[in-house]
């Protein structure tokens, strides 16, 4: 089955065509990409860390409460680059075929992250069901990112076998 504009690409099909790779490997965006997904990661952690802990002690309300709104917009950074990354790559700003589960559990990501905003500044849950809620958007953030980690092994895989000889062929020496 071929994908359509509408449809996800199937296991078997190459995550980019030739186009595609040649456009993916000329915009300045997957290097922002690159610089961004790292940070992020770098953000969550210590966010993580720091909503356990106040969890578990009722220490650091103040620098939880900071790090996930910290790690909120660095996802909203990310999700807006990515999506012109995608433009530029897939000529579509969201749910391309390449990527369309992942960015389906995006939009569950920057909902709970949203929703965690609202809490805070209306004061919904108490702070403790901030945290329990800043918890279920990182659970999904981690399923996201785990998509996104195995996306980008498959790409790897898929151009290595691209650069290689057909079976039989002779390679010059």
């Amino acid at each position: 089955m071929k994908s359509t504009p509408h449809t996800p690409r199937t296991a078997g099909q190459p995550l980019y065509t030739a186009e595609e790779r040649r456009r993916r490997d000329e915009s300045p965006w997957t290097m922002v990409q690159g610089l961004l997904a790292p940070l992020q990661f770098l953000v969550f952690l210590v966010s993580l860390w720091l909503v356990i802990r106040f969890l578990r002690t009722g220490e650091g309300e103040m620098a939880a409460t900071v790090s996930v709104v910290v790690k909120t917009l660095v996802l909203y950074t990310i999700m807006v680059t990515g999506s012109i990354w995608e433009k530029a790559v897939f000529g579509r700003y969201l749910f391309a075929p390449a990527f369309f589960w992942e960015d389906v559990v995006s939009m569950l990501v920057l909902a709970l992250h949203t929703a965690y905003l609202v809490a805070l500044f209306t004061g919904w849950l108490g702070v403790e069901g901030q945290m329990l809620l800043a918890l279920a958007a990182y659970a999904a953030y981690v399923i996201n990112a785990a998509q996104f980690v195995w996306k980008l092994r498959m790409a790897r895989l898929q151009g290595a076998a691209s650069t290689e000889p057909p079976s039989g062929a002779e390679v010059a020496p």
